[in-house]
C-alpha cells in the first residue's frame, strides 16, 4: 500500500504542483488511513477498500479530530482514490460517495486596528532580530500573505523600489501584492541593517532568516507574534492567519472590492473571499446597535 501512496505523493508535486505543506498533511492523512485499514480493518490492497472502510475511518476520527481536519482527510481520500482509478490501480473509487462532514461557519477572528497598532510597533529596533520582526510584521499585515509565503521569499520576489512582491500561492500559481510605504521600510531598513549580522557563513536565498543564519520557519514565525502579543498584552490567541484576517478585513471596512481583495489573498474562488464581507456587516450591525436611537 505504501508504493501508491508514494506515487500519489509525487503526483501532487510534479503535476498537481501542490505545496510541500499540503503534500506533508496528504501524506499524514494517508499514513493514518493505511493504519486504520491494515490494523482495524484488515485490509492489505488498496483494492479490497470499500466506502464502509472509509465511513468507519471517518467515524473512528470524529472523536479525535475537527471537523475541518475530517474534511481534509476525506478530500485526501478522495483525490487519491481518483488517481488510482484513473491509473487502474483499482475498479473504482470508494471514496466518491462519502459525504463531507458539516463544517460550522465561524467568521474569521480579528485585531482591532489598536491592536493591530500595538503590535507592530513591539519590536526593539535597535537589534538584527528586532528589525527582522519588525519587517515581518508589517509585510503580513501590509499584504495578507499566507505564513508559508511569507518564508519562502527570496530576493527575486521582492522589489523594494516598486513597493511589491511576487507571491507564489497554492497550486505553484503567481501573483503581484503591493506592499505599501511603511512595509518596504521595515523590509529596507531590516535588509540595510539587520540581515548581513544574522547570516552564519553562506546565504541561503531565503530573505527572512533565525538566529543561526537559516531560513525562518513557520513555526518560528507563529512563536515570534505570539510573544509580541503577550508582551502588548493582547489577550486572544494570534497568529500569521488571524493578520491575514486583518488585512482583508481592514481593506473592505476601508473600501476596497471584492475582487482586487480576491487578487491578493491568492483565492482561486471568489466564494472564498466572500467569507470577509459576513465580517463588515457583523461591524455595521453594531455601529448600528450602538449609536441609532431606535436600533
Amino acid at each position: 500500500m505504501r508504493g501508491e501512496v508514494d506515487l500519489f505523493l509525487e503526483y501532487l508535486v510534479a503535476e498537481r504542483r501542490m505545496s510541500r505543506h499540503t503534500v506533508s498533511a496528504y501524506a499524514g492523512d494517508l499514513r493514518n488511513l493505511a493504519d486504520f485499514l491494515t490494523q482495524q480493518r484488515g485490509r492489505s490492497s488498496w483494492s479490497d477498500v470499500d466506502r464502509r472502510d472509509l465511513d468507519d475511518y471517518l467515524t473512528a476520527c470524529a472523536s479525535q479530530t475537527a471537523p475541518k481536519t475530517r474534511a481534509r482527510r476525506l478530500a485526501c481520500m478522495r483525490s487519491f482514490f481518483r488517481f488510482l482509478e484513473e491509473r487502474a490501480l483499482v475498479a473504482s473509487s470508494p471514496a466518491t460517495s462519502v459525504a463531507f462532514p458539516k463544517l460550522p461557519r465561524s467568521l474569521p477572528k480579528t485585531l482591532s486596528a489598536p491592536h493591530v497598532d500595538a503590535l507592530l510597533n513591539a519590536p526593539e529596533l535597535s537589534t538584527p532580530l528586532g528589525l527582522r520582526d519588525k519587517a515581518i510584521l508589517e509585510l503580513l499585515y501590509a499584504t495578507g500573505i499566507r505564513v508559508a509565503e511569507l518564508t519562502e521569499l527570496t530576493f527575486h520576489h521582492v522589489n523594494l523600489k516598486a513597493g511589491f512582491l511576487i507571491v507564489r500561492g497554492k497550486g505553484d500559481k503567481e501573483r503581484l501584492v503591493p506592499m505599501g510605504q511603511w512595509a518596504v521600510e521595515a523590509l529596507q531598513a531590516y535588509v540595510e541593517r539587520g540581515r548581513a549580522s544574522l547570516l552564519k557563513g553562506k546565504d541561503p536565498g531565503r530573505v527572512f532568516l533565525n538566529h543561526r543564519g537559516r531560513p525562518l520557519s513557520r513555526q518560528g514565525v507563529w512563536k515570534m507574534i505570539k510573544t509580541y502579543a503577550r508582551r502588548v498584552g493582547i489577550s486572544e490567541a494570534v497568529s500569521p492567519h488571524v493578520l491575514r484576517h486583518s488585512f482583508a478585513t481592514h481593506l473592505l471596512q476601508n473600501g476596497a472590492d471584492l475582487r482586487s481583495l480576491q487578487m491578493m489573498l491568492g483565492h482561486a474562488d471568489i466564494s472564498t473571499t466572500q467569507i470577509y464581507t459576513h465580517v463588515a456587516r457583523e461591524r455595521l450591525k453594531k455601529i448600528h446597535q450602538h449609536h441609532h436611537p431606535r436600533a
